[in-house]
């Protein structure tokens, strides 16, 4: 009490003498950070081999090379006669467990607005974990990249909030710079059981190439030792993905003029085009065909570190998967007015690599309808499906900040399923070759489907869980 009134008769001395009250003291706060995140939202257990270093860190050690161009770069090239022994396919497998049903938090950041898993991100984990499967095959000593994502099925949609088991191994490499790795996502099986088929949400498969980290030239790998009969029956899948991946570039329509019967499809889209415009025509525009540059949606997006790779300058591809499936995903909502339920990301390819602080722009347009507007000469469809299947291209292209430069980085092909009856239509040379060439993926992804089969379909598709 007697020092509350010493602080007191302190106070109106130092006011009397014109002095400001001393400030009061604040009562002291602790604080806590959370746990250092190294990714912008891969799960954790699929970062130890992607991000090991800070970005300032990595930054500042690349400005001090740069300073001195003469000085020798500490890395070595690849040399041409090491030693690649065969490895099974085992030696590559891995596994992990997201706990989504153990833990809210995680599950925070793998749900959409409306409660449905983001396959976008989960599309960021499975390209990391093609990256830990890629790197038990080759070694450290070289650096891979992920060339192309060959196929991303969805075989049995959720229907509950589970944990999840992704996992996978490389099931080709014939002993030249590229591999195939074949990965899944299933319902988490108990302790002690093995995934059952009906339990698989996805499966799909990465082309991995490794480049020596000097000259960024590719470099062999070592080959893969198949035994058993299953082994035996993924090695030739992959080897007829390979086979189908070269024919497809030699058949390119970017090579080649469309074959008799696309011609005449081209002439029919055009024959119709005039109906529709023709005063004396009765035919008219139908209510639910849309023209292909109506459907068009464009971002552009500055790449920050957060989103680097392993290397630090150049941004992990699962981020590009991420965004461009969101963009494709919003695209054919917008186009079919219809929540999109995923089917399948087609054939799609990494052209060029996407460094830090450049600037990404995407471009999605919606490519094809299944059932189409018009059919080939001899083909059937129910022009009357409730469902139709959609299939949107994001093409991708980057530019320095300066917009001096600009490079095509990609060209990603994502297939959905609507509950509308809608169809696109192109109407310029350039939308035809677009639709062609949809429509020859549509017709691989049909062949892919009859071949490995699917637990899909659009009913079930509804009740889905997925985004």
């Amino acid at each position: 009490m007697a020092n509350t009134r010493a602080m007191g008769f302190r106070r109106l001395r130092l006011r009397s003498k014109g002095f400001a009250s001393p400030p009061r003291p604040w009562p002291t706060r602790a604080f806590q950070t959370s746990a250092a995140k190294r990714t912008d939202g891969v799960f954790r257990e699929l970062t130890a081999m992607r991000v090991q270093t800070p970005w300032i860190e990595a930054l500042r050690k690349k400005q001090a090379e740069d300073a001195d161009p003469s000085s020798a770069s500490k890395k070595q090239e690849v040399s041409a006669d090491r030693k690649l022994t065969p490895k099974r396919m085992s030696d590559s497998y891995h596994s992990l467990v997201l706990p989504l049903a153990q833990d809210p938090w995680l599950l925070d950041s793998y749900l959409n607005a409306s409660g449905h898993i983001r396959l976008g991100t989960l599309f960021m984990d499975l390209d990391a974990l093609s990256g830990i499967i890629a790197y038990k095959h080759t070694g450290p000593d070289v650096t891979t990249v992920t060339a192309s994502c060959d196929r991303i099925i969805l075989k049995n949609p959720l229907t509950e909030i589970c944990d999840l088991q992704l996992s996978g191994q490389v099931t080709y490499a014939s002993g030249r710079s590229s591999m195939e790795v074949t990965m899944q996502v299933a319902k988490a099986p108990k302790e002690g059981e093995s995934v059952k088929e009906e339990d698989v949400l996805i499966k799909c498969a990465f082309t991995m190439v490794s480049l020596d980290p000097v000259t960024k030239k590719p470099v062999n790998v070592n080959p893969l030792q198949v035994e058993t009969p299953e082994e035996k029956r993924l090695y030739a899948l992959g080897e007829q993905n390979s086979e189908i991946r070269k024919a497809h570039k030699q058949t390119s329509l970017i090579k080649t003029t469309p074959n008799d019967l696309e011609s005449d499809l081209i002439h029919a889209f055009w024959q119709r085009q005039l109906q529709y415009h023709d005063p004396y025509d009765e035919l008219r525009k139908p209510d639910n065909t849309h023209f292909m540059d109506t459907t068009r949606l464009q971002t552009a997006t500055i790449m920050q570190p957060q989103f680097r790779n392993r290397h630090h300058f150049m941004i992990f591809g699962g981020f590009l998967l991420k965004q461009t499936f969101e963009l494709a995903f919003t695209c054919a909502a917008a186009f079919a007015r219809a929540r999109p339920t995923f089917v399948s990301l087609d054939p799609s390819t990494f052209q060029n690599p996407v460094p830090v602080g450049s600037i990404l722009y995407l471009t999605a347009t919606v490519v094809y309808t299944d059932p189409p507007l018009i059919g080939a000469p001899g083909e059937t469809f129910d022009q009357d499906s409730k469902y139709t299947r959609v299939q949107v291209r994001v093409d991708s292209k980057v530019r320095d900040v300066e917009h001096g430069r600009s490079k095509p980085t990609g060209q990603f092909n994502y297939t959905f399923t609507v509950e509308k009856n809608i169809r696109v239509m192109p109407r310029t040379y350039q939308e035809y070759m677009m639709y062609l060439d949809a429509r020859r993926r549509a017709e691989l992804v049909k062949e892919s489907v009859k071949r490995e089969g699917s637990g899909w379909n659009p009913k079930a598709a509804e009740d889905s869980l997925t985004e």
